[in-house]
């Protein structure tokens, strides 16, 4: 399942909601701020993020090791007074906000999983997340009692001014990239829980609610019946792609 899903390349236009939700917490929101050089190199450091995330998705045993040793690595060394990349509790929230994004994005602009098909997709992100450090016995056991970590987790969440300024960098980028980047964090919003939406100051109105609506409904009908290979991620991204 986790291959079936993340091998629709709509799921990966969900990145930067995911990436809004993980700096929603304060403490990754400082680690971002402190560590992370996506405002140097935005394209770039996102591909040398996504290659090796698709490669424990997608690759052989010394692929998927090989992406695991290098996430762990980097994690590692990203240590601030209020955060460790290798705490198991924020491990799972940053692992969380991309099991969350990518059901969404799934129902929102393909069909809706089924409930055993979730299920099993969750569990799929759970054997990949224990690569990355991640406990199994300490961590939601299945997919219901997953989405009930969600909504107790959404309230507790707080936007930061680190969170807003990572969010402000993101959406401008360099002025080739600025329409693309832009698209992005239009969809990010109108994706995001309200609550979050408004701490980061992010513009949505109905206007741009029914254009979502819209985009979504035609995407249900023309996605499923694109052939698959139209349908993968670029393969550049994928183990043994080149860029």
């Amino acid at each position: 399942m986790i291959r079936r899903v993340h091998g629709e390349n709509v799921v990966l236009l969900g990145g930067a909601r995911a990436l809004l939700l993980q700096v929603a917490h304060p403490a990754v929101a400082a680690a971002v701020a402190e560590h992370s050089s996506f405002r140097q190199r935005r394209l770039d450091r996102l591909i040398r993020t996504l290659k090796p995330t698709l490669s424990i998705v997608f690759g052989g045993p010394a692929e998927v090791a090989a992406a695991a040793g290098s996430i762990n690595s980097a994690h590692s060394r990203v240590h601030t007074l209020h955060y460790d990349a290798t705490d198991p509790s924020l491990l799972f929230w940053v692992l969380a906000t991309l099991i969350d994004t990518a059901l969404l994005m799934h129902a929102v602009f393909l069909v809706p999983l089924q409930s055993h098909e979730a299920q099993a997709y969750y569990e799929d992100m759970l054997d990949a997340g224990s690569l990355l450090g991640i406990d199994r016995a300490r961590v939601p056991s299945d997919i219901a009692a997953f989405r009930r970590y969600m909504e107790e987790m959404l309230p507790s969440l707080e936007v930061s001014a680190a969170a807003r300024q990572i969010a402000t960098d993101l959406f401008a980028g360099p002025l080739l990239l600025r329409p693309v980047l832009g698209a992005l964090g239009s969809l990010g919003a109108g994706l995001l829980p309200e609550p979050i939406r408004a701490g980061y100051g992010l513009r949505w109105g109905p206007g741009r609610q029914r254009a979502l609506d819209m985009t979504a409904a035609a995407s249900r009908i023309v996605l499923p019946r694109l052939p698959r290979v139209l349908r993968a991620p670029p393969s550049f991204l994928l183990p043994g792609g080149n860029g």
